[in-house]
C-alpha cells in the first residue's frame, strides 16, 4: 500500500513540475504513472490507506487540476487569437465528442 501511495505522490509532484515547465512529454509520462498507481490503489481493500495521506494527495491532485485548467485556458486563448480552429466541448447525438470549427479572420485582404 505504501509503495502505491509513494508512486502516486511522486507522479503528482512530477505532474506539477511538468505543468509548470510546459513539458508535454513529461506530463504524458507522469500522467500514465499516476493512472497506474491509482489503479493499484483501487484494487486494494477499502480503509487500508492512511486517510490523512490520501487527503494530502487528493489536495495535490486538485491543485494540479487547477493548474492544468489554467494551461488549457491559456492555450485556448492563444488559439482563438491566432485564428486557429478550436474544438469546443460538445457531444453529438451518439455521445461522441464533436468539434465545431471556429475560425477567425485576422486581416482584411
Amino acid at each position: 500500500m505504501s509503495d502505491a501511495l509513494t508512486e502516486l505522490e511522486t507522479a503528482l509532484h512530477d505532474e506539477r513540475r511538468a505543468l509548470l515547465e510546459h513539458d508535454v512529454e513529461a506530463l504524458l509520462r507522469c500522467t500514465q504513472a499516476k493512472l497506474v498507481a491509482v489503479r493499484v490503489l483501487q484494487g486494494m481493500p477499502a480503509g487500508t490507506a492512511e486517510p490523512a495521506r490520501v487527503s494530502r494527495l487528493s489536495e495535490l491532485n486538485q491543485a494540479n487540476h487547477v493548474l492544468l485548467a489554467r494551461r488549457r485556458r491559456e492555450v485556448s486563448w492563444a488559439l482563438r487569437h491566432l485564428g486557429r480552429v478550436e474544438s469546443s466541448a460538445v457531444y453529438d447525438a451518439s455521445g461522441q465528442p464533436g468539434a465545431r470549427p471556429q475560425a477567425r479572420c485576422l486581416g482584411v485582404g
